[in-house]
């Protein structure tokens, strides 16, 4: 390679990306989330979507088992969502206002969109896994996005 880690990463960074946290509902020791800014829509037929975890991070294990998961789209405003749950040990959900969604998978009550899922696959790639959801139910509403480009939270200017 002709470029260093830090490189491809600041290139990567160059791509405005929405944020994201993606819940589960944990295994007995209560629903957790992870901030992530890796959701994509794959498939429109049949709906489905994936989002990325590094193999690293301290709820993989908690994601490996989980049959549902929910992916919360956050707006504006919710960045101390983002950073909360971006957080290594700060997974569970003590001091969030949270509702089970219709799988039982907690749902952020503002976000712009949420995507309740069900593990269609999950594939290796490279030090992170790639999972795939079916979504099985979705809600979504107005609202601006959240953003993040070249490490720092952004939002959209309109022009007046």
């Amino acid at each position: 390679m002709s470029f260093s880690t830090k490189q491809y990463r600041e290139a990567l960074g160059r791509f405005a990306t929405g944020v994201a946290v993606v819940t589960c509902p944990g295994d007995g020791m209560g629903p957790v989330g992870v901030t992530v800014n890796s959701f994509s829509s794959l498939s429109l037929d049949p709906p489905l979507i994936l989002w990325c975890l590094d193999k690293g991070s301290d709820r993989s294990d908690v994601f490996r088992n989980c049959d549902h998961f929910v992916v919360n789209v956050l707006a504006t405003g919710q960045q101390d969502l983002s950073v909360r749950f971006a957080e290594v040990g700060q997974h569970d959900f003590s001091g969030i206002r949270h509702e089970p969604g219709v799988l039982g998978v907690p749902v952020l009550p503002d976000a712009l969109a949420v995507l309740e899922c069900n593990v269609e696959a999950r594939h290796d790639g490279g030090d992170h896994v790639i999972y795939v959801g079916r979504v099985l139910e979705m809600s979504s509403r107005d609202g601006e996005p959240l953003l993040y480009f070249s490490g720092q939270y952004r939002e959209i200017k309109h022009k007046t």
